[in-house]
């Protein structure tokens, strides 16, 4: 499903715009309408992929987060060395 709404959807949609532009209606009309809807198939596709990047952005910051918790508890960082 997720495959379908990432990137099928907004192809689907983006290959209506060209389709629209190709057979459609008189010369002028039918460039803006097609225009138009291959821009709402990038939109839903930059949707989608920006809210994919300030989903892995809160990953990076839970991660931070614990890294700095085991810092409190233990006096070094998860990746380096005890000091002896």
């Amino acid at each position: 499903m997720r495959i379908a709404v990432r990137y099928l959807l907004p192809l689907a949609i983006v290959i209506g715009g060209v389709v629209a532009m190709a057979l459609v209606g008189p010369d002028d009309e039918r460039y803006v309408g097609g225009a138009a809807i291959i821009g709402a198939g990038l939109s839903i596709f930059l949707l989608n992929f920006f809210f994919r990047m300030s989903a892995a952005g809160e990953d990076d910051r839970a991660a931070e987060e614990e890294a700095r918790e085991y810092f409190d508890r233990h006096g070094h960082w998860p990746d380096e060395q005890p000091r002896e």
